[in-house]
């Protein structure tokens, strides 16, 4: 069959973009994260063990939204009914206002910060992230 794909317009393709850039620098932000962890407990394991980690352990928690809007956005990309453009924009907007360091803000916009600043790959990872963020149309509405 040759039908076309349910949710491939512009703004999915930006999404699928965004989506792509956002898991790097999860990534990114994951493998940080362990080299201090492991400063303070001693080496992890195994791939597993840091899994267990990540998913339930304290020091990884401020991680724990990022991995969830991950998900969020691949249910929008993956899913087989079509959706509105707006909803894909609505994640790109929602992943702009998410990832805004601070010093003094929620535990992720803290830990976030906090990597950038002990960090140079995570300083240039966000720079390139916030990069492609600014060069993507922003939403029109007041969500």
């Amino acid at each position: 069959m040759t039908a076309s794909k349910p949710n491939s317009g512009p703004a999915f393709q930006n999404l699928r973009t965004v989506r792509k850039s956002l898991l790097d620098l999860h990534k990114s932000l994951l493998d940080s994260e362990r080299k201090v962890y492991e400063e303070f407990h001693g080496p992890v394991q195994s791939p597993n063990e840091f899994f267990q980690l990540v998913t339930e352990h304290e020091w990884f928690s401020w991680l724990r939204p990022i991995s969830q809007f991950i998900v969020q956005m691949d249910d929008v990309i993956l899913s087989k009914e079509p959706l509105p453009s707006q909803q894909a924009i609505d994640l790109i907007e929602q992943t702009r206002l998410m990832l805004q360091p601070s010093e003094f803000g929620t535990p992720l916009e803290k830990g976030y910060f906090q990597a950038i600043q002990r960090d140079p790959n995570i300083a240039l990872k966000h720079a390139s992230f916030t990069q492609l963020l600014n060069q993507l149309p922003k939403s029109n509405t007041n969500s």
